[in-house]
């Protein structure tokens, strides 16, 4: 996309491209490069980073310290449970350690559990402000509280919910020390602007208090119809905020970063003349939503991009890009994506033996939709709920090409009408599935909650007792699918090289999940060892 900039010297002739401005007269341009992009102050070697550092679905991840040690959350949107929690020392190398809301989602929301921004108090209490939507009313902002960054949390309600919605949640200090939460108004939702708000909160920052001030809204054309997700940092006498604009997700996104300053927190706010100041590149596309921190006198943002070429189908991954300050106070993103760069590292294989006594915090399920789960002697079963009639365990998919299979157990035990096996999902509407019934095996097709035979055959007498299901993906939306009976010969499901089509899979503002399913008004179906390979 072109970015419109108003012409600096009268006699100049102008030409927006990629990388600039060129300008006909030299000498000219070489003065005013210099006045629009000073030496950098900051003369350290630019950090080594292994992106992506959040690998699989982590739109709008939030960081904060504690300690020595850095706590990070994400969207976890529809999927539950709610809100991942993970921990590192370094910025770089993550592990999830559990949920904001590892069981039951919050009363007052029923969904899109967007965006929360993880914070702690001068007293070490730490907060974690999200966005969902009230039941009965639109998106909101809440805040859940701990003693301590991994729980439990106790939730406190919504914060502010004006009629046409409010999200993106931030706290800040102002330059008096007075607590503030700034959020988006989400106007783009009905064609109105997006003014980013600020406002007081009380001492125990659980509910807000006094007038509301707006500090900017999207103005700019490479905004779009919209600006969201601001994270704010102090630097220099200045409170600098970053934030996205235009759009976020899916194939057409035209996400990117922006940066506004201020000697004050209610403003007034300056815009900075050269954003957007992180944008896409050949790797990851559609950067943005992320916070900003400070680690050994270098400064990072984390926040999320799609991989180019995997793109909607893994979803937003958590990416670390390191920035500097110019000599005249403004964020430098280094090469736009934190150059230089490792070889990214996601993990190879990832197994489920099914050996502990409760199931792995990795897995997750429809956030409307808690399946039953019971774990005994390395086995899993998993029940439909009564009311809802099926159940759906899935794990976020970690590169564009994988191989996943699990093991069956007794399919021709199962009763008439139901049915198990392994899922390509993209919401409780949007599978692919290879299941099995007590007589045969299909491969189904769910798209937009219709269901559509692919392909089927009897079920093999050497399958009673255990049948092996395989699936396979490449390119993110090219599906494969075939059963063994013992774990050597595979039969395909599909005829010769045929593929089933999953473009259709991921939700616009989520990836695509793999896992386990069961089907039908009184399904109990017992799996044994689940199996991620995943290939770059």
């Amino acid at each position: 996309m072109l970015i419109s900039r108003k012409s600096q010297v009268n006699l100049l002739t102008c030409l927006t491209v990629t990388g600039g401005l060129l300008l006909a007269n030299t000498a000219a341009a070489q003065r005013l490069a210099k006045a629009k992009t000073p030496a950098a102050t900051a003369a350290k070697a630019a950090t080594l980073i292994a992106n992506p550092v959040l690998a699989g679905d982590y739109p709008d991840p939030s960081v904060t310290k504690v300690g020595s040690t850095y706590w990070a959350t994400a969207t976890s949107s529809n999927w539950g449970p709610t809100f991942p929690l993970l921990k590192s020392d370094d910025l770089q190398h993550w592990s999830l350690v559990g949920h904001v809301f590892p069981g039951e989602r919050p009363a007052w929301a029923d969904y899109y559990f967007w965006a929360p921004e993880i914070n702690h108090d001068e007293n070490g209490k730490i907060y974690v402000f999200y966005t969902a939507h009230k039941r009965g009313g639109n998106l909101a902002v809440g805040v859940a509280s701990a003693d301590r960054p991994e729980g439990p949390y106790t939730d406190h309600g919504p914060l502010v919910g004006q009629p046409d919605g409010s999200i993106d949640g931030f706290p800040m200090l102002d330059e008096k020390g007075q607590s503030y939460l700034i959020w988006k108004e989400d106007g783009n939702s009905i064609q109105k602007p997006t003014p980013i708000w600020a406002q007081r909160l009380n001492a125990d920052r659980t509910a807000l208090v006094g007038e509301k001030t707006e500090l900017f809204r999207n103005t700019a054309a490479w905004e779009g119809n919209l600006v969201e997700g601001p994270s704010v940092v102090r630097h220099g006498g200045y409170f600098y905020m970053f934030y996205a604009a235009n759009g976020c997700c899916g194939a057409g996104c035209t996400y990117a970063t922006g940066v506004a300053r201020a000697k004050n927190l209610l403003g007034p706010w300056e815009k900075y003349a050269q954003n957007p100041i992180l944008t896409k590149n050949d790797t990851w596309t559609c950067p943005g939503h992320g916070t900003a921190i400070e680690r050994n006198g270098h400064w990072y943002m984390l926040h999320h991009a799609y991989q180019t070429g995997s793109f909607q189908y893994v979803g937003r991954q958590g990416v670390l890009s390191e920035f500097e300050w110019t000599a005249s106070g403004w964020p430098q993103f280094l090469n736009n994506h934190s150059t230089p760069a490792a070889p990214a590292k996601v993990p190879p294989v990832v197994q489920d033996e099914f050996a502990d006594a409760t199931l792995s915090s990795a897995w997750e399920w429809p956030v409307e939709d808690k399946p039953q789960v019971a774990l005994r002697g390395g086995q899993l079963q998993l029940t439909a709920r009564p009311d809802r009639g099926g159940a759906e365990l899935g794990r976020p998919t970690l590169a564009a090409n994988y191989v996943a299979t699990t093991t069956l157990l007794n399919p021709a035990t199962l009763p008439a009408g139901t049915t198990a096996g392994l899922a390509a999902l993209g919401d409780p509407n949007n599978s692919l599935r290879l299941v099995a019934s007590a007589t045969q095996l299909q491969l189904l097709e769910r798209r937009d909650g219709k269901a559509r035979v692919l392909a089927e055959t009897a079920l093999p007498p050497g399958a009673t007792r255990a049948v092996q299901l395989r699936m396979q993906d490449q390119g993110g939306s090219r599906y494969t699918f075939a059963w063994s009976t013992d774990g050597t010969t595979w039969q395909p499901m599909l005829p010769g090289t045929a593929t089933a089509d999953g473009q259709f899979l991921p939700p616009w503002d989520r990836g695509v999940r793999v896992g386990l399913v069961a089907q039908g008004p009184a399904a109990t179906a017992t799996f044994e060892r689940f199996e991620l390979v995943n290939n770059q």
